[in-house]
């Protein structure tokens, strides 16, 4: 029984493109069958060895000879097949062996149910993927987004060959949205060209490489989209999915879908301009509105993290506003709210109610505008400010986080504190004035409390006795008192986490302490 008859048929004859590199090149590979075309065969009749020379009839007009023809067809293929590795292939070219995919499992719990009936919440462990890229192939560093590997188990690196290797995350920052892993490949692996993100020119060619929706589990090789430069300095605030702040980004127009997280943003020259990171969209897709963190920022941050294992931000000491805002809820000026005392702002004289014009020569617009300058600053750096009220510019010089100065308390082995000041309150953008803050913890010691890191302690309540926590020193001085007591005690810690307050209960004894549950 023949099969019923179908519109599409096997394609025989040469495509428009086909035929036209075929006969340009003056070969016929691209047809089904090995024998040339008889418009090759006329045109490059007259200088086959040993052919007769195809009589050319004498005319009064002006008329290209065969072998004329036949010389102008092989340039101009030579000139198609040059206009085809254009700068934007180059660029490809030259990053794409860089280009890695990041693979993850992590367990999330979910809430089992049916209709009105609920079944608890269940560990269910998932996959996800995203995008990076080698920026030491000597020690295997590998730069990619810290939502990509955010409570990850195991991490695994898929080369653009194919190769698959085991990652270890070396350090994180969640501010910049910035992460490094390293691997160890046995051998030097191939480095994506590091450009810079300053001068970067608003219309210029942009290429974002990277493993959109997973697609590389299957091929290795990294998607290429290409755009341009949308924009510099893009602040994005957050919204229901994301919690995070996103500020001085680069904005594109090359399609960055979910996936793609981690990837180098590239220019025509082949050299990382940005590292993508977050998408505005409608869909879940692309919608033209892709942003990447900028490569100098982000080296920064990578440079810490591999160096010290921790981000060395700077403090000033004073806290801004904005000046003023209109009915769209939009921030105008940059207003100085409150300056602390032994603070390289108290020092340099400066005043509350004074207005920012400008900070390190960037006019400042808005609180955002101030945040992304003083995000990239660190310790013992010079910070140049036009200030209202002052002839000439101030110049701070940065100091470390109060809290990275505090005195660390350990009130038990898998918990340390330390004490809240004015200074510790302002840096960490504390509720409270008072307490212990929670500076480490272990995942056990979390896990059974309920506690974790920017807590601050504030109570200790118990039937025989309730002692308020002032200090890091107050809280260790209660649990060195229950060890002294050598008895199980039961008690409810008081905490806050912003501006809500809560209590857990535990029970503790000298071996340590286990939760009975946290009472909101």
């Amino acid at each position: 029984m023949s099969s019923p008859s179908s519109p599409f048929r096997p394609l025989r004859r040469l495509s428009t493109l086909g035929a036209a590199l075929a006969l340009l090149t003056g070969t016929a590979s691209a047809c089904e069958s090995s024998e040339p075309s008889a418009a090759v065969r006329s045109a490059s009749a007259s200088t086959a060895p040993g052919a007769a020379a195809v009589p050319q009839v004498a005319t009064r007009f002006e008329q290209e000879t065969p072998t004329e023809a036949a010389q102008r067809m092989a340039e101009a293929a030579q000139e198609v097949a040059e206009s085809r590795q254009n700068a934007i292939v180059r660029a490809a070219e030259r990053v794409a062996p860089a280009v890695v995919t990041v693979s993850t499992i992590r367990t999330t719990t979910v809430q089992r149910g049916f209709g009105f009936f609920s079944f608890g919440p269940q560990q269910r462990r998932a996959g996800g993927f995203g995008s990076g890229f080698v920026i030491d192939g000597d020690e295997g560093i590998i730069l990619t987004n810290e939502h990509v590997i955010r409570g990850a188990e195991r991490i695994q690196v898929t080369l653009s060959d194919g190769t698959d290797l085991e990652a270890e995350l070396v350090g994180a920052d969640e501010v910049t949205d910035v992460a490094v892993l390293r691997v160890d490949a046995e051998r030097t692996l191939p480095e994506a060209p590091l450009g810079t993100s300053e001068a970067l020119i608003t219309g210029e060619w942009a290429v974002a490489l990277g493993n959109p929706f997973g697609v590389s589990v299957t091929n290795a090789e990294p998607t290429v989209t290409t755009g341009v430069v949308s924009a510099t300095g893009r602040h994005l605030v957050p919204n229901e999915q994301d919690e995070s702040f996103y500020l001085g980004m680069i904005q594109t127009d090359a399609a960055i879908n979910p996936g793609n997280s981690g990837g180098p943003l590239v220019n025509v020259l082949g050299q990382v301009i940005g590292v993508n990171s977050s998408i505005f969209s409608r869909s879940g897709g692309s919608d033209g509105l892709g942003f990447a963190i900028p490569i100098d920022r982000a080296l920064r941050v990578a440079d810490d993290l591999v160096t010290t294992g921790e981000i060395r931000r700077a403090w000033l000491g004073l806290q801004v506003d904005a000046a003023e805002s209109d009915d769209w809820g939009r921030a105008r000026g940059v207003m100085i709210t409150e300056v602390f005392g032994d603070s390289p702002a108290r020092e340099a004289e400066i005043r509350p109610g004074r207005m920012i014009h400008e900070a390190n020569g960037r006019r400042m617009t808005g609180p955002l505008d101030w945040e992304d300058v003083i995000l990239d600053l660190r310790e013992g750096d010079p910070l140049e400010l036009v200030v209202e009220g002052r002839d000439d510019p101030v110049v701070l010089i940065t100091a470390p986080y109060p809290s990275t100065q505090a005195m660390r308390v350990q009130v038990v082995d898998d918990l340390d504190v330390i004490t809240v000041t004015p200074q510790i309150r302002a840096e960490r953008d504390l509720a409270i004035d008072r307490g212990a803050l929670v500076v480490g913890i272990t995942d056990e010691l979390r896990r059974v409390t309920g506690l974790r890191e920017e807590d601050v302690i504030l109570a200790i309540r118990s039937r025989s006795f309730e002692r308020r926590i002032e200090t890091a020193d107050d809280l260790a001085a209660a649990f060195r008192a229950f060890d002294d007591a050598g008895a199980r005690v039961r008690f409810q810690l008081v905490f806050a986490r912003g501006n809500q307050q809560r209590q857990t209960t535990l029970t503790y004894n000298a071996r340590g302490a286990r939760g009975d549950g946290a009472d909101g």
